[in-house]
């Protein structure tokens, strides 16, 4: 994927482009600082368990692949956001995937996410490959729901007590987009 260059608000530049196996040390990093910031992530503080060589290991797969994606998010040479993708390997399900993002907080509001959720479905369409793109949401996060809504996703399903935070279950939309 080329990477891009967004300008928000006349002011920050931000740059999406396809992770490389160098960024898994400021990836890491990145993972531990948002798990601590919203208990939307599938994964808390100290949860990610996820070494440096496993994390490079990990990005040198999704780019070898032809439908598989990591993208970072980046201002000021910091890793702000990622989003990453991944389809089946078999023929019968090598054209659909799920998506999981995160923005990190001090840059919530500024519309990243919906940049990285554009840059996927544009990517997804070059394939050629990818014909239908899903994803978990919780269904209190309504930001993110009104987000994929309006770039198409449609519910298709809800799961109950996927989540467990701090005592409390909580229950996630399945939502897909078709191309």
């Amino acid at each position: 994927m080329e990477a891009h260059t967004h300008v928000i608000n006349d002011e920050i530049s931000l740059l999406i482009r396809e992770a490389t196996a160098e960024d898994a040390p400021a990836i890491i990093r990145y993972l531990d600082e948002v798990s601590g910031e919203s208990d939307y992530l599938a994964f808390g503080p100290g949860e990610l368990g996820i070494s440096e060589g496993e994390e490079r290991k990990m990005l040198q797969q999704f780019h070898d692949s032809v439908n598989q994606l990591c993208l970072v998010g980046v201002i000021d040479e910091r890793i702000v956001s990622l989003m990453t993708f991944s389809a089946g390997q078999r023929p019968r399900t090598r054209h659909s995937g799920e998506f999981g993002m995160s923005v990190g907080q001090s840059h919530w509001g500024l519309g990243i996410g919906t940049m990285l959720v554009d840059a996927l479905i544009h990517w997804a369409n070059a394939t050629d490959i990818i014909k239908k793109i899903n994803l978990r949401v919780r269904t209190d996060n309504h930001r993110a729901i009104i987000l994929y809504e309006k770039r198409g996703f449609k519910i298709e399903g809800t799961m109950r007590k996927e989540l467990f935070v701090d005592g409390e279950y909580f229950d996630y939309h399945w939502m897909g987009l078709e191309l």
